[in-house]
């Protein structure tokens, strides 16, 4: 299988993945975010009960492992989005100016408080 390193590309080749497996009859956006979720949660539990300085400082084993879960979260993604239609990077653009403007630089400098807290 041959991979392009842009999401349009990836985004075919889960469609062909999925389409040559006959799975894409299972792949309702229901399904996908279901599948999201627990793809995140798995990523999660790499993490559960480590310290802060651990969570920064993980093995090269722990690192592939963290790797494997993070692009299972990515694949679901990009097949969720592929099915409503949503162009994803244009979404992440679109709210980091949401972000920008809910959390001016002056009043979140340096806090990890909710913009209502601010």
């Amino acid at each position: 299988m041959r991979m392009n390193n842009d999401l349009p590309s990836l985004t075919q080749s889960l469609h062909d993945f999925a389409t040559a497996r006959n799975w894409e009859q299972f792949h309702s956006p229901k399904n996908l975010a279901s599948a999201l979720s627990v793809e995140a949660a798995e990523l999660l539990e790499h993490f559960q009960w480590l310290t802060e300085e651990q969570s920064r400082n993980l093995s090269a084993p722990k690192t592939a492992e963290v790797a494997a879960e993070a692009a299972d979260v990515l694949l679901y993604l990009l097949q969720l989005c592929d099915k409503l239609n949503i162009d994803l990077l244009a979404a992440a653009r679109s709210k980091l100016i949401v972000n920008g403007e809910k959390y001016p630089v002056d009043r979140a400098h340096g806090s990890s408080k909710k913009y209502t807290d601010l």
